[in-house]
C-alpha cells in the first residue's frame, strides 16, 4: 500500500503530461542568472525547539499513552525552510529572535552545522527560546503541535540597525508571515532593494495582507485561499489572488497526499487567445492522474485567458502536480513537508528550473522530509540519488525521462 506524501474536456488547450525535463525557461533569459550555489536567499520568521513524541494513537481526554519514540530538534518554519535550503546547496541567512538559554544554544549549533548563516539572528539575553510538542499519531499518520511562544518577541528596532547589511548580495528574501510588524519593515527595504519576495501564507494573521501586497510568489496551505478570497472553489481562489495582488507571478497551494496547484502569470497576448473557465480547466486535468505512477507527475494547461464568473479573467496557465506516493511502512512523520516543498521552490528559483519541474522537484523533497521523525532529520542532501535527475539540468547534463530515484539517505 502506499500513501501519498502531504505537502499543505478540452477545446483550444492541449495537456501535457510533463514528467520529462522539459527545455522551456521559467524566469527570464535576458541575464544570465547565478548558479544556485552563488545565490543567498534571506529568510524572516520563526525557529523554535521540536520536541517529538511517536505515539501508535493520539489518547482520548483524560487518558494515558506510551511513547514509542522521542527526539529534540530545531524547528520553526524559516528555520526548517533554510536549513532545506543549506542541504541542497544555496547560501542561507536567517534573521530571527530567540534567547540566550539552553535551548537557543542548541539551535544555534545545528544551524552553525548546516552551514546556515546566523550573524544576524537576535539573542535576548534574557527570556525563553520558543519550543513546540509535536505528536506523532501512527495510525491516523498526522502530527499535532503544541506552540509555546518565545519571549520577548521581535521588534522592528531588533532589526532595523543592520537591516541593509543583512540583505545585502540576497537573491531571494523568504517570510513565514511571523513577528508581522517586523516583517513589513523588512519586506519594505527588500522592495527598496528590488529583491523578489516569496511568502508562506499558512493561514489569515495580523499584518498578512500587507504582505501579500509586497510579495512576489506565494505558497499557500490547503485552507488559506478559499479563506483569504472567499471564492467558491480552489481554482478560482488562486486566480481571485493574482487579481488582487498584481505583483505575484504565481500562487502554489499545497493540498497534502492530493499534491498541489499552481496559477502562473503569463504576459503573453494573442488576440486568438480563447478564454477557458479555471474551474473547468482544473477538471479536464484532473483525469490526466495516472495513480499507478509513485513518482510526482506535472499536468499543465497551454497560455490562456482564464475566466471565473464573479470574479474576473487573467492570462496565465494552470498546473497540477501529484504527490509522491510513498509505501505506508516508509511514512514516518509529516512535519515540515511544508517548509520543505518551500525551500526546494526557492532553490527551483535560484537555479532557473522551468515550472513542471519545479513542483516535481519540491514535491520529491517534501517527500524525502516525511520518511524520517522531524522536520529536518530527512531533508536531503544535493547529492542525495532521488535528486540527482534534477540538478543534473543545472549541472553538466540532464537526463532525458525525468525519472526520480528512490533517496537511499545522505551523503554531505
Amino acid at each position: 500500500m502506499h500513501r501519498a506524501c502531504p505537502l499543505r474536456k478540452t477545446s483550444l488547450i492541449s495537456l501535457t503530461c510533463l514528467v520529462s525535463l522539459p527545455k522551456i525557461s521559467f524566469m527570464s533569459s535576458g541575464a544570465l542568472q547565478p548558479s544556485p550555489e552563488q545565490c543567498l536567499v534571506v529568510g524572516f520568521g520563526g525557529i523554535c525547539l521540536d520536541y517529538l513524541a511517536v505515539v501508535t494513537t493520539f489518547p482520548k481526554p483524560d487518558d494515558k499513552t506510551r511513547c514509542r519514540s522521542m527526539k529534540v530538534q530545531g524547528g520553526g518554519d524559516a528555520a526548517n525552510t533554510l536549513t532545506c535550503l543549506a542541504r541542497l546547496g544555496v547560501r542561507a541567512r536567517l534573521i530571527s529572535k530567540m534567547a540566550d538559554d539552553v535551548h537557543g544554544k542548541s539551535l544555534l549549533e545545528e544551524l552553525r552545522v548546516d552551514g546556515i548563516d546566523a550573524s544576524f539572528l537576535v539573542v535576548a539575553k534574557d527570556g525563553q527560546t520558543p519550543f513546540s510538542y509535536v505528536i506523532v499519531d501512527q495510525s491516523t499518520q498526522t502530527r499535532t503541535c503544541i506552540f509555546t511562544p518565545g519571549s520577548p518577541l521581535m521588534e522592528p528596532a531588533d532589526v532595523s540597525p543592520r537591516l541593509e547589511s543583512a540583505l545585502e548580495g540576497a537573491r531571494f528574501v523568504y517570510f513565514d508571515a511571523r513577528y508581522a510588524d517586523t516583517a513589513i519593515v523588512v519586506a519594505k527595504e527588500a522592495v527598496r532593494k528590488n529583491i523578489p519576495i516569496l511568502l508562506d501564507a499558512e493561514k489569515k494573521r495580523p499584518g498578512l495582507d500587507d504582505l501579500l501586497y509586497l510579495s512576489d510568489y506565494v505558497v499557500c496551505s490547503a485552507k488559506f485561499p478559499k479563506v483569504w478570497t472567499e471564492a467558491p472553489s480552489m481554482p478560482s481562489a488562486l486566480l481571485c489572488m493574482l487579481l488582487r495582488l498584481p505583483k505575484l507571478k504565481f500562487a502554489i497551494v499545497t493540498l497534502g497526499e492530493h499534491g498541489c496547484l499552481m496559477l502562473e502569470r503569463s504576459s503573453e497576448e494573442n488576440p486568438l487567445m480563447g478564454e477557458e473557465d479555471v474551474d473547468g480547466l482544473m477538471h479536464s486535468l484532473e483525469p490526466k492522474r495516472d495513480d499507478s505512477v509513485t513518482i510526482p507527475a506535472c499536468y499543465s494547461s497551454e497560455v490562456v485567458k482564464l475566466k471565473a464568473n464573479g470574479i474576473g479573467t487573467l492570462t496565465g496557465r494552470l498546473f497540477v502536480c501529484t504527490a509522491e506516493r510513498i509505501p505506508t511502512p516508509e511514512l514516518v512523520d509529516t512535519t515540515g513537508a511544508g517548509d520543505a516543498f518551500i525551500g526546494a521552490i526557492l532553490y527551483a528559483l535560484c537555479a532557473n528550473m522551468p515550472p513542471a519541474t519545479m513542483l516535481r522537484f519540491a514535491a520529491t523533497v517534501a517527500a524525502a522530509g516525511c520518511k524520517e521523525l522531524g522536520a529536518r532529520t530527512g531533508l536531503p542532501y544535493r547529492t542525495d540519488t532521488c535528486l540527482a535527475p534534477f540538478l543534473e539540468q543545472t549541472g553538466n547534463s540532464v537526463k532525458s525521462n525525468g525519472e526520480c530515484l528512490p533517496c537511499n539517505g545522505h551523503i554531505k
